[in-house]
Order: structure tokens, then C-alpha cells, then sequence
């Protein structure tokens, strides 16, 4: 391609190569064209589009149903094959849900009326329109015109008629969408490996755990016993929450805990989002947690665990999280938290939630939870050993994480040079 610069795509104010033009996609194409006349029996089959039927991450049709014409041809969205589904209502279109459609049966079909239709004209390809507006830029512009209600806005389809697009010659348009084409399905092949990898690493820590914990069915090795949690502490009680008591939140002072706080491991009091004055500690004394303290929510999301660590003096919770003061003599308190993630241990204590939208745990159960308890030094041991694979385990999700993030921002990228002529 001649001519190529590094530009930013749909800005008239850019020159583009030799031999392309902006064009409005109203003048390219036909959006939401009227319904051809159909003459066709009530009874037979005739494909149908819902909006879940669109795959977002790949933009495509997924799955083309059948229902009776009859079911179909009033209150729905008409379309033929070649045409560009757009679909207009959020989260749908900033999710990507957009598809052209193709092998519908006798070349039509009905789709939700949440889609907008663009029929391409004889200069440009849905393949172009179907990647130009799929572009993250497009969708974002796209919202700042946005009609209607808070969670009922609608993309109008004057923004598609007004949308400048950039149109090459029809030949060169065929080219670069082979292009695409081949580049997407690569992207597509590698997102599913690094998929395939992160759920690998994600399923790393119930591995490990099962390696060190005795498994369901099987007796406990020796010097091993079932303890209930109420046995080796000598407190277990829950927080309270400061506005009851006619306090404040502040933006500084005591960490105040919810149990969205408590996420597996050590409470990480930089990640808090809420206070109370140093002033109220004693006002809320009953909620005041201690170093080595055992955490376990018991409202909202339940059995949720973690420890208050030792660097961490000052501590309250609210009373949706329970703790449990440990004696130390008995019980280390990471071991517990390790031990409350196997699904054999901690689902019998959930089996006995309450409530109906907020469920919730009662303290009188959390202090039967049954603990399979070694002597404290093979607790020490096994804790340890853990928190080193734990670490491996984290390290590894971070990479394949960012990995899958690079290869997510690979086709805006491949979009961005292609409609900048530079494919």
C-alpha cells in the first residue's frame, strides 16, 4: 500500500491512501431497510436471532434458530444474508454483539428488535463494515450518543448513518479482509490457549491442597483428630456496624472490615475502603480484632476466610464477618485458613446458611465447624509448604493473566492499522 501514515481511523481531517475516500456509512449503505414483501407459509421454519444467539468476543452468529414464520414475522427485526447486525442497546453493543449474517434459511431471518440492520451497498463489503464498526473507538464513540433511560440506552441509527468510514476500492477492501480474517483467526487460536492455561493455573490450588490434606472417606493419619472450631478458641464472635452505634466512616483512621475485605489470606489493610476515628475504637470494642485472629464472612458471600496478620495492630469488622480468637497453643491460624478452602471441610458449614436474597451463617455454626487437626508442628509444616506453592501459584496466574490481557488487545490493535491503511 502507498502512502501509508500513522493516523487514528474515522477522522476526516487525515488524508487517507491513494484511492480511498471518507464516506458516510449512510451512503455505503442502507441502514434498517425496509422488510422486503414475503410470501411464505406460517408454518415454516424460519431463522431467528435473539441476542444471546451472538457470540460478543468473536462477533458472530453462534447459533441461527428456527421458529414458525408465523412466530417471527410481527415484532421482530428483519434481515437477509450479507447483512451487518448491529446491535444498539447497552451492555449488548459495547460488548460487542455485533455479526453478519449468513446461511439463514432461504436468505432471511428475524432477529430481536434490540438490533440495528446495515445493508451494505455494492462499494463496500460487510466484512469491512463488520470490522470497522467492531472497533473499540466506534463503540466508545458510540455511547457518547447514547439515547433513552439509564439501563435502556440505545445507539439511534442516525450515528450509523452519520459514522465516516473510510473506503477503499473494493478489491483493496477484499484483500485487507482476508487479511483480518486469517490475523483474527490466529488471535482466536492463541486467546484459547492462554484461556486454556489461566483455568490450568487457576486449578493449581485445590491440586496442592489435596496433595497435603487427607481426602473424604479416608481416616485421618496418625496423631491427627477432628476438632470443632469452638474447641480451640476462646472467642468467637462477630462485628457490628458503626452507623448502628450513630458513628461515622472516616477517610482515615482504624480499618474497618467488610467481607468483601476478606479475600483467602492476610487482610491487607491498604485495600479497605472504609474507617472509623481512633476516638470510636472503644465505642466499638466488640467488633475489635486481633492479630492472629481467624476471619470467616457469614453474610452475602459466605465462607470467605483470612487472618488479621501481626503487622496489622488495629482492626475492626462489621457483622457480616466472624472471628475467631484462636489459642495459639493448639491451632495456627494459617494452617486453618488453608484447611477452610478444601470444598469437604467448608461445605457442610454452608449447607446450613439461611436467608433468602442475603443469606447469612449463624455464629452457633461457625463454632462447629469439624477441623481435621495434626500436632502443631506438622501444622507449621503444611502451612509453610503452602504458602510457598500459593506464592508459585500467584506468580503464574499473574503472567498468564497478562498474557490473555496482550493477546485481548491484539485486534483493536490489527483493526486500527488496517482501516489506517497500513495492512
Amino acid at each position: 500500500m502507498n502512502n501509508k501514515c500513522s493516523r487514528q481511523p474515522a477522522d476526516p481531517a487525515i488524508p487517507l491512501p491513494d484511492g480511498w475516500r471518507w464516506v458516510r456509512l449512510g451512503e455505503a449503505s442502507e441502514i434498517n431497510p425496509r422488510r422486503s414483501d414475503i410470501i411464505r407459509q406460517d408454518m415454516e421454519p424460519t431463522s431467528f436471532v435473539p441476542m444471546e444467539a451472538v457470540d460478543a468476543e468473536m462477533g458472530v452468529i453462534s447459533e441461527i434458530r428456527e421458529r414458525p414464520f408465523a412466530d417471527v414475522k410481527k415484532g421482530y427485526t428483519y434481515f437477509e444474508n450479507g447483512d451487518v447486525l448491529f446491535a444498539k442497546i447497552t451492555p449488548c453493543m459495547q460488548n460487542g454483539k455485533h455479526a453478519i449474517a449468513r446461511s439463514l434459511l432461504e436468505g432471511i431471518g428475524f432477529a430481536s428488535t434490540e438490533f440495528h440492520v446495515i445493508r451494505p451497498a455494492k462499494v463496500i463489503l460487510a466484512d469491512w463494515i463488520h470490522y470497522f464498526v467492531r472497533q473499540p473507538t466506534v463503540l466508545h464513540d458510540a455511547t457518547n450518543h447514547f439515547t433513552g433511560a439509564v439501563g435502556q440506552q440505545r445507539v439511534p441509527d442516525d450515528f450509523l448513518k452519520s459514522l465516516e468510514i473510510p473506503l477503499p476500492p473494493i478489491e483493496e477492501q477484499r484483500r485487507i479482509a482476508g487479511v483480518l480474517r486469517e490475523q483474527m483467526a490466529a488471535v482466536g487460536k492463541a486467546r484459547t490457549a492462554a484461556q486454556a492455561r489461566l483455568e490450568a493455573v487457576k486449578a493449581l490450588p485445590a491440586a496442592f491442597l489435596r496433595q497435603v490434606f487427607p481426602q473424604p472417606g479416608h481416616p485421618l493419619p496418625g496423631g491427627w483428630r477432628w476438632v470443632k472450631l469452638g474447641e480451640v478458641s476462646s472467642t468467637i464472635s462477630k462485628g457490628t456496624t458503626p452507623t448502628t452505634l450513630g458513628l461515622q466512616y472516616t477517610d482515615a483512621g482504624i480499618p474497618f472490615l467488610r467481607a468483601e475485605d476478606v479475600s483467602g489470606w492476610a487482610i491487607k489493610v491498604d485495600k479497605v475502603a472504609f474507617h472509623i476515628s481512633n476516638d470510636a475504637d472503644e465505642t466499638l470494642s466488640r467488633s475489635r480484632l486481633l492479630p492472629g485472629d481467624f476471619l470467616i464472612t457469614i453474610a452475602g458471600t459466605l465462607g470467605r476466610v483470612g487472618y488479621v496478620p501481626p503487622e496489622v495492630p488495629h482492626l475492626n469488622c462489621n457483622q457480616a464477618v466472624a472471628f475467631a480468637r484462636l489459642d495459639q497453643s493448639m491451632v495456627d491460624t494459617q494452617y486453618l485458613c488453608f484447611v477452610c478452602r478444601l470444598e469437604h471441610v467448608i461445605a457442610p458449614l454452608l449447607d446450613q446458611k439461611a436467608g433468602g436474597a442475603l443469606q447469612n451463617l449463624k455464629l452457633q455454626q461457625i463454632r462447629y465447624l469439624d477441623i481435621p487437626l495434626p500436632p502443631l508442628p506438622e501444622q507449621r509444616r503444611i502451612a509453610a509448604v503452602l504458602r510457598e506453592q500459593m506464592a508459585t501459584v500467584e506468580k503464574a496466574r499473574a503472567a498468564a493473566q497478562e498474557e490473555l490481557a496482550t493477546i485481548n488487545a491484539l485486534p483493536a490493535a490489527l483493526l486500527r492499522r488496517a482501516f489506517n491503511g497500513e495492512l
